[in-house]
């Protein structure tokens, strides 16, 4: 035998013991058997950055607290501008607080979303837990900044609505520790059903499906669609479609920009951001649209008005900072102070050039 078939030999039988010993320290989780190498543990900082949920029985609930007054004063900082300052408004969003008695406080049964008795149905009369209320609000609140509050803030802001559904009292501070005793008596708290789509009349979740699962036969092609009178609301649909793969989003003619292009010998440097790109990623075109105006004015509107000021871009830039109402209506604008200035700066820039 050869150096060379002796050297092919030790070198296989190395690789085998290798490939053994890397595939026995992953076993499938299901049968047992060795899986050669293919995937690892999760790392548990892996873990905690998806277990960010907190359950109905506030496990996943990170400790913390905060006092019905502190929830005020980052109420009116940051919550205020949408939701009123004590929670009624109905002008960009349906109110948070009202609707709710004592008596419902008593029985965890909201009477009014049986008789009808208030004129519009608010959040504090539908949450059924304090869970839900408080993990929406540090995941998705404020609506302009999400994920900026502090937990201690969450609680205080959460103490600070219970306040005003007369839930906790003026002095209360909502904690980790104390937050199930809320949760007994909150108004909703016993007004969940499970008579309704999701659920059949034996009370099991309805979860199995007898449409066909195999060799069905193709029939029309199902896919989403919009209203026209909706169908800008938020830009473009075309513009907000990743570029590798098909692009499914529709083009609508009204845009000024044009559907999603191939890439195909584009340059690898990606091009700077420009005005609609911008005001869609930071959420802009919700109240927003390019011609048309939805909660708040079209930007094309607020070109035409500003364009003549000399200060038209400084203007445009402090006004998106800062916020304010009272200039296009009652309904009042949150301000953006989490976009950056030269953010800013492009998108004044385009507003003042959408009527062209």
């Amino acid at each position: 035998m050869s150096r060379l078939t002796d050297l092919s030999l030790l070198a296989a039988c190395a690789f085998g013991v290798a490939s053994f010993a890397w595939s026995a320290e992953r076993p499938s989780s299901a049968t047992g058997t060795p899986l050669a190498g293919i995937g690892r543990p999760a790392m548990p900082a892996e873990i905690r950055a998806w277990n960010i949920d907190v359950r109905p029985d506030f496990k996943g609930l990170p400790k913390g607290s905060g006092t019905v007054a502190h929830g005020q004063d980052v109420w009116e900082g940051k919550c205020a501008s949408c939701h009123g300052t004590f929670g009624e408004s109905n002008e960009v969003f349906t109110p948070i607080v009202g609707g709710t008695t004592k008596e419902d406080i008593k029985t965890g049964h909201v009477a009014a979303l049986v008789n009808n008795s208030f004129p519009q149905r608010t959040m504090m009369m539908k949450v059924s837990s304090v869970a839900t209320l408080w993990d929406y609000i540090h995941r998705a609140m404020p609506w302009n900044a999400p994920k900026s509050l502090t937990t201690d803030e969450v609680y205080a802001v959460v103490g600070y609505i219970l306040n005003l559904a007369d839930v906790v009292p003026n002095d209360y501070s909502l904690s980790d520790k104390n937050i199930a005793e809320v949760q007994a008596r909150l108004p909703n708290r016993n007004g969940m059903t499970r008579d309704h789509g999701l659920w059949d009349v034996r009370g099991k979740a309805d979860v199995k499906s007898v449409a066909c699962m195999k060799d069905c036969p193709v029939t029309d092609k199902i896919a989403s669609s919009l209203p026209d009178s909706a169908r800008g609301s938020n830009g473009n649909p075309a513009d907000q479609m990743r570029l590798i793969g098909e692009t499914r989003g529709f083009n609508i003619p009204s845009s000024d920009k044009p559907a999603a292009a191939s890439t195909a010998g584009a340059s690898s440097t990606p091009p700077k951001p420009d005005g609609l790109a911008l005001v869609t990623s930071n959420g802009c075109v919700a109240c927003h649209g390019v011609n048309n105006k939805i909660v708040g004015p079209a930007f094309a509107a607020i070109g035409v008005k500003y364009k003549a000021r000399s200060d038209a871009e400084s203007y445009l830039m402090g006004k998106i900072k800062a916020g304010g109402a009272g200039v296009w209506g009652a309904i009042p604008m949150p301000p953006q102070a989490q976009v950056k200035d030269a953010d800013l700066k492009a998108i004044a820039r385009w507003i003042l050039t959408t009527d062209k």
